[in-house]
């Protein structure tokens, strides 16, 4: 699933998984990484199977996501105005193993996430800047403002 048309100033990067009869250690983002600006925060994030968190978009803040374990949709609507890729909307599946990688989202595009399979999903992000509540903005998952529709 990477539906539609890339958004301008979403990068996904692939990343390294190194795989033993122990267990596996997931790369996602280093200070020499081309991807990397600078630290806010990591946190983590749960969902449900089937559930959908959706829509909110940041105004000053960067995410660089990733899925460590089982499957998403993620879903981002670039509606800003002077974008080359205004009106768009690009699906992608992240996960492991086939779509272990990162996505960077770049402030202003809104974005949302439906969890695939039979187990909660976890989401890795790593943000330029701390949370602030004041910058960021959410609308409900089935808001008109945004053209897509999620799956059952």
């Amino acid at each position: 699933m990477n539906k539609s048309v890339e958004i301008e100033g979403v990068i996904i990067q692939p990343l390294k998984q190194i795989t033993d009869n122990c267990g596996s250690i997931l790369h996602m983002l280093r200070n020499d990484s081309d991807l990397f600006e600078k630290f806010g925060e990591v946190y983590f994030s749960e969902i449900h199977p089937g559930m959908i968190k959706a829509w909110k978009r940041h105004k000053k803040q960067t995410q660089n996501l990733t899925v460590p374990l089982e499957r998403i949709r993620l879903v981002i609507y670039d509606d800003r105005p002077m974008s080359s890729t205004h009106g768009k909307v690009s699906e992608y599946e992240l996960g492991r193993p086939e779509h272990y990688r990162l996505i960077r989202i770049p402030p202003m595009l809104w974005y949302g996430f439906q969890a695939f399979g039979n187990q909660t999903s976890l989401i890795a992000n790593c943000t330029d800047q701390p949370h602030d509540p004041e910058e960021s903005e959410s609308l409900s998952a089935d808001s008109s403002q945004i053209p897509y529709q999620w799956n059952p």
